[in-house]
C-alpha cells in the first residue's frame, strides 16, 4: 500500500494542465468494440483505472497500440469471446466498474456478453438494473447467477423501440446507446443523461457511422445502422480534476491557472465554487484563480443556510460533494452539503473532524460546515484514502494543514488522479509518495 507524505501549509503557485476526463475514457474505450476498423483515441489519461481497462481489451484480443503517452489506437478485428469464461476476466473486472460497458457493445456486435459484479468505489449501492433493463427492452434476455455473482445477457436480434430509463444513469444510458446504434430500426430513449461525456459518446459514433440526434437532451433518437467504421476522437479535460484544482487553489492561498478547461463544457462547477467565495477569471480557454486570504460563503436572498447538493447533469456533479465539504471547512459562513446519491460518501468527514474542522454529520447523506475562516488552520492527521474523491479532498486537506500529513491507500487516489503527486510538486507542493 503506498502513501504520500505532506508537508501542508504552503502556498502554491504555477499554472496545472487538467488531465483527460477519467469517466469519458470508461466509456469511449468500450466503445471501440462497437467495429472491427481502427479507432484512434487523443487525451487518454494514465490512471489506473482507464489503464486497467485498456489491459482488459487487449486481453480479448483488441489489438491497442500506445502511439504517445495519451494517445491510443484500437482495433478489435479479431475478440476472443472466451475470455467471458476465464478466471482472469472475472478478477480483473471485479477491480474496475467501468468495465459494465464493455456489456452494450458486446452485445451489440456479438450477441451476447457476460460480466461478474464490477468493482469499484466503496460509497454505497451502485445498482445495474438500468443497464439490463434497457438492453432487456431491446430485445435481449438477462441471467443473474447469484452464487457466482455473474450477469449473464445474449440477444439473437436487437430491435429499436421506446426506453425509459428508471434513473438517469450516466453508465446505463451509455450502454443501452451503444446497445442501440446497432440494433435493427429506431430507439427513442427517454430520461437518458446528459453530460458532456456522453454527448461526447453521441458525436464519436456519429463520426463512426452512427445515426443518433438529440444530443445533450435527456430524449435521444437512435437509428439503427447495420455497421460501424473507425474514427479519430479526442477526449475533453476533466471537469472533476479542475473542480479539485479550484478548490485546492482557494484552500492553500495559491495563484494557480488552470489550462484549457474547456470552460463551456463544466456547466454548472463554477458557480457552486463561486457561492463558496471562490474568485476565478476566464481567460481565454483557462481558468485562473488569484491568491485569496479569505473566501465567504454566499446565502440565500431570505438569508438562510446556502445548500451545496449533487444531481444529474445539468446539476452539480456528486464526484464533487467531497471536495467543496472540504472547501467549505475554511470558508467564512456555513453551507449544508446535501449527496443525495451515494449514502456512504459523506463518511471520511470524521477524519477531516479529527483535524479541526467543525462539521455536523446530520445523516448518511447530509453534513452541515460551519467555516473556520482560517482563524484556525486544520491540523495535520495520518489518515488513509477511503476512495478516489474522498482521497483528493483529504489531499487538499492535508495541504492546507500546516504541519506534515500522511495518507495511505494512495492507490485509491491514483485510479482518478494522473501523476498528482509530480504535477503538484511543480507547482511547489511538498509531497512525497513512499
Amino acid at each position: 500500500m503506498g502513501s504520500f507524505v505532506i508537508q501542508g501549509g504552503k502556498q502554491l503557485k504555477g499554472e496545472v494542465i487538467p488531465q483527460g476526463a477519467k469517466n469519458e475514457a470508461l466509456q469511449i474505450i468500450c466503445a471501440t468494440l462497437l467495429t472491427d476498423c481502427e479507432v484512434l483515441i487523443e487525451n487518454i489519461p494514465q490512471i489506473r483505472d482507464v489503464l486497467k481497462l485498456i489491459e482488459l481489451l487487449a486481453d480479448f484480443g483488441v489489438k491497442v497500440n500506445m502511439i504517445s503517452d495519451n494517445c491510443y489506437s484500437f482495433q478489435a478485428d479479431q475478440v476472443n469471446l472466451d475470455l467471458l469464461n476465464d478466471e482472469t476476466f472475472s478478477k480483473k473486472v471485479a477491480q474496475l466498474r467501468g468495465s459494465v460497458m464493455i456489456v452494450g457493445p458486446l452485445l451489440a456486435r456479438f450477441r451476447k456478453a457476460s460480466i461478474p459484479k464490477p468493482g469499484g468505489d466503496k460509497i454505497g449501492r451502485r445498482r445495474l438494473d438500468t443497464h439490463f433493463l434497457g438492453l432487456e427492452k431491446l430485445g435481449a434476455n438477462f441471467h443473474y447467477d447469484p452464487e457466482k455473482f455473474f450477469y449473464h445477457i445474449e440477444g439473437k436480434g436487437l430491435r429499436g423501440c421506446e426506453i425509459l430509463l428508471d434513473e438517469a444513469s450516466v453508465t446505463g444510458t451509455a450502454n443501452v446507446i451503444m446497445a442501440a446504434s446497432l440494433a435493427e430500426g429506431k430507439t427513442t430513449l427517454y430520461n437518458a443523461a446528459c453530460e458532456p461525456y456522453i454527448q461526447q459518446l453521441c458525436m464519436m459514433l456519429n463520426k463512426m457511422g452512427a445515426n443518433i440526434s438529440g444530443i445533450g437532451s435527456n430524449l435521444l433518437q437512435i437509428e439503427g445502422v447495420d455497421s460501424l467504421k473507425g474514427c479519430t476522437h479526442r477526449m475533453l479535460p476533466d471537469m472533476i480534476e479542475i473542480g479539485s484544482f479550484i478548490a485546492l487553489a482557494a484552500m492553500t492561498r495559491s495563484e494557480i491557472t488552470i489550462k484549457d478547461v474547456n470552460y463551456k463544457k463544466l456547466g454548472i462547477i463554477p458557480e457552486v465554487f463561486r457561492k463558496l467565495g471562490v474568485v476565478m477569471e476566464v481567460r481565454q480557454d483557462d481558468l485562473f484563480i488569484p491568491a485569496q486570504d479569505r473566501y465567504e460563503v454566499d446565502t440565500y436572498i431570505d438569508g438562510s443556510i446556502l445548500t451545496i447538493s449533487d444531481a444529474p447533469w445539468p446539476g452539480f456533479s456528486p464526484d464533487l460533494i467531497s471536495v467543496v465539504l472540504v472547501l467549505a471547512t475554511q470558508a467564512r459562513g456555513s453551507v449544508l452539503i446535501h449527496q443525495k446519491m451515494f449514502e456512504s460518501r459523506l463518511f471520511f468527514v470524521d477524519k477531516l473532524i479529527d483535524m479541526g474542522a467543525q462539521i455536523i454529520l446530520c445523516d448518511p447523506h447530509r453534513a452541515t460546515v460551519i467555516g473556520l475562516d482560517r482563524k484556525y488552520p486544520l491540523k495535520p492527521l495520518e489518515m488513509i484514502s477511503p476512495d478516489i474523491r474522498a482521497g483528493v479532498a483529504l489531499l487538499i486537506a492535508a495541504l492546507s494543514a500546516e504541519g506534515k500529513s500522511i495518507i495511505h491507500n494512495i492507490e485509491q487516489i491514483d485510479r482518478g488522479y494522473q501523476f498528482i503527486d509530480s504535477r503538484l510538486q511543480k507547482i511547489g507542493a511538498e509531497i512525497q509518495r513512499i
